[in-house]
């Protein structure tokens, strides 16, 4: 029997006005509402606020309140007091307007905040649309005027509460609402941890935590700000510096930069870096100018003072190794609108500020000829780090594979290997299906790219008995690729690729597909998880072109090998939710969408620049943070009792979307 058609027509379609869109999705404006970050991105959100103030010379104190409840938090600044009077156009006090509207405040233009961390006009809209009760106080002009709010509309009208008031400044009061968050608990030192970070990028701003649950408070004030947050580093870290003391960088000009730096005995780079206040924790531009102005000073050191020793090659790597960096930058609004890279702000995307970042760190240079025996320490401990890196190199060239015939003999048939016979630049792209591993080899760079396709059926390695691994033919590819055995006879010096990176389709299948190999290396071959060297590849879920913006032929040309963008007028999304964003941010107008169903629809060179360039892609690294957690799902997803599995499904059955 036929279904009955539905009738679709205009009364269909939704139109959320005001602030509805949060509360119908606040996913797409806060790190979730499941997860602490979410709940104290409100937190966060308002003392953002503040602290504009505070960068833009209004403000010079700033007091964060976590109520006796533990649910409820106040933020209070000594600024200018949010505006009061009504707006010309919209005939309400500009306190409401702010408040109750998404995309409404002072931040747009230079006019009233040169620098500002909270570009959106979002913030303390999207924390009053999440809140059951918000309470707004005013002072300013003389007098204190208070508003409630609650759940993103207003529930009071604005009234003076007291006539005449000294000073000036903004209090925001506000309890997060418990039919959005499904748990109401602040965590203190998250809080304070976070304070005492704005402290010490604000040089000068008083910052102060109070903690009514135990009576506590805690002031936050910092003259030299990063030089003090990184000597704080370094003593949490117990790393031992290689100087008397830290770098220390401050320019001001067309943007204002600073940073401090030292060396370490750690045989790790670390790059921390922040934008207008804001922490980007995936880097950016900024940081890519602070890594190659670093590189470049010590270079032209070298080359000023004739530094060199007989057979040792020094690699940027070498220079950095040990080096601990932060890095912050404030960018004026209207000459440097910040341009971050997804709604969380995680990374910087302006690409002037590289080479601005960079000549300001390059007065390393002058530091260095200022201080000859700290500089002598620092190139010995830049000539020990490539000594020890050529001396690993050549202990891999001992072990190096043989490509000789008899080898390849051994090799699957479906393996397109790479050219290079060294594993620490070689990379293996484990992909499902012919279709998918067509488009890689077409799309990789050959040189240091293979490509493996799956054709038949993974096996569930959980419930199977030990020989059928073996006898199962995608593993057997697998394990012979990668020429570092199985199980208790791993040696990971035999690995033919640094970097192993499972490339599935962006569906629920491919998502069925690398769960399967994960559990496949993580119970027979966990030392190449251990060692870092397995890796979750990213691709799109959708294309949005517009303007010329359209998918090209592949042409491998050398300007697609150096990571230039080959589909100009392209952006890309990974979910439904970013697509969203993505439209709405960009205010992209008839754009062309196209879902990927699977690796096979890109054609090469977009599959290059979207997924294996390593300048654009997104790769995730796999680590075990907790044995026994992983153990125990693997073993409820995959294990042999069904009731396991039937009762983690019904428990979560709510959570879950399916992929129709």
């Amino acid at each position: 029997m036929g279904m009955a058609k539905k009738k679709y027509s205009a009364s269909d379609i939704e139109v959320l006005e005001g602030l509805e869109p949060v509360r119908k999705r606040p996913g797409m404006y806060i790190a979730g509402t499941d997860t602490p970050a979410g709940l104290h991105q409100l937190v966060f959100e308002i003392l953002d606020n503040s602290v504009d103030e505070a960068m833009n010379g209004h403000a010079s104190e700033i007091t964060v309140i976590l109520h006796a409840d533990g649910s409820s938090v106040s933020v209070e600044d000594n600024g200018r007091g949010i505006p009061v009077d009504l707006h010309p156009k919209h005939k309400k006090p500009a306190l409401e307007l702010i408040l109750t509207t998404l995309h409404a405040g002072g931040k747009f233009s230079d006019k009233n905040y040169k620098t500002a961390g909270g570009l959106h006009g979002v913030g303390s809209s999207v924390v009053n649309a999440l809140s059951e009760e918000m309470i707004a106080t005013v002072t300013r002009e003389g007098k204190k005027f208070e508003q409630s709010f609650s759940r993103g509309h207003a529930t009071s009208k604005l009234k003076v509460v007291k006539k005449s008031a000294r000073g000036s400044g903004t209090k925001i009061f506000f309890r997060p609402d418990s039919e959005i968050f499904p748990s109401i608990d602040f965590s203190p030192k998250t809080i304070r941890n976070t304070i005492q970070i704005k402290a010490y990028l604000n040089p000068g701003l008083r910052l102060t935590f109070i903690n009514e649950a135990d009576s506590t408070s805690e002031e936050f004030f910092y003259e030299d700000g990063l030089r003090s947050y990184l000597t704080q580093m370094l003593a949490e870290k117990k790393a031992k510096v290689i100087a008397d003391e830290p770098f220390f960088i401050q320019k001001d000009g067309e943007i204002e930069v600073s940073a401090a730096f030292a060396w370490t005995e750690s045989p790790k780079e670390e790059f921390h870096s922040y934008v207008n206040g804001i922490y980007t924790a995936d880097g950016g531009s900024h940081e890519n100018g602070a890594r190659s102005g670093i590189v470049k000073a010590v270079r032209n050191y070298f080359g000023v003072h004739d530094i060199q020793q007989k057979g040792v090659k020094v690699s940027s790597e070498d220079i950095r190794e040990g080096l601990i960096c932060l890095v912050s930058v404030r960018l004026p609004g209207e000459t440097y609108q910040p341009q971050f890279q997804g709604q969380t702000k995680s990374k910087l995307n302006n690409p002037e500020v590289a080479p601005l970042v960079d000549s300001a760190v390059r007065a390393l240079e002058q530091e260095l000829n200022e201080k000859p025996s700290t500089a002598e320490a620092i190139v010995n401990r830049i000539f020990l780090a490539a000594k020890a890196r050529a001396a690993s190199r050549a202990a891999v060239q001992g072990v190096r594979r043989k490509i000789g015939v008899s080898h390849r003999l051994t090799l699957p048939g479906k393996l397109a290997d790479c050219s290079s016979t060294k594993p620490d630049e070689c990379e293996l792209f484990i992909v499902e299906g012919d279709s998918a591993g067509g488009s890689t080899k077409q799309g990789r760079d050959r040189s240091y790219q293979a490509v493996l396709p799956l054709r038949g059926k993974v096996l569930n390695t959980i419930s199977s008995p030990k020989k059928k691994i073996t006898d199962n033919k995608e593993l057997s590819n697998i394990i012979s690729a990668l020429g570092c055995g199985v199980g208790e006879s791993m040696r990971l010096d035999k690995l033919r690729y640094g970097k192993v990176i499972i490339l599935t389709d962006a569906d629920a299948d491919g998502m069925h597909i690398a769960t399967l190999l994960l559990a496949f290396f993580y119970t027979h071959m966990r030392p190449l998880i251990e060692a870092g060297h397995l890796y979750l590849g990213k691709p799109p879920l959708f294309g949005v072109f517009t303007g010329s913006g359209r998918a090209t032929k592949s042409k491998n040309t050398k300007a697609k090998r150096k990571g230039s963008q080959v589909t100009p007028g392209a952006h890309w999304a990974y979910s439904d939710e970013e697509l969203d964003s993505l439209i709405e941010k960009k205010k992209l107008k008839a754009p062309r969408i196209v879902r990927y169903k699977g690796l096979g629809e890109m054609n090469p060179d977009t599959l290059w620049e979207t997924t294996l360039d390593p300048e654009t892609r997104t790769i995730l690294r796999i680590s075990v943070d907790d044995e026994e957690m992983v153990s125990e799902a693997l073993q409820a997803l995959m294990g042999s009792d069904p009731s396991t599995r039937y009762r983690l499904i019904s428990d979560n059955a709510d959570k879950i979307e399916l992929d129709i």
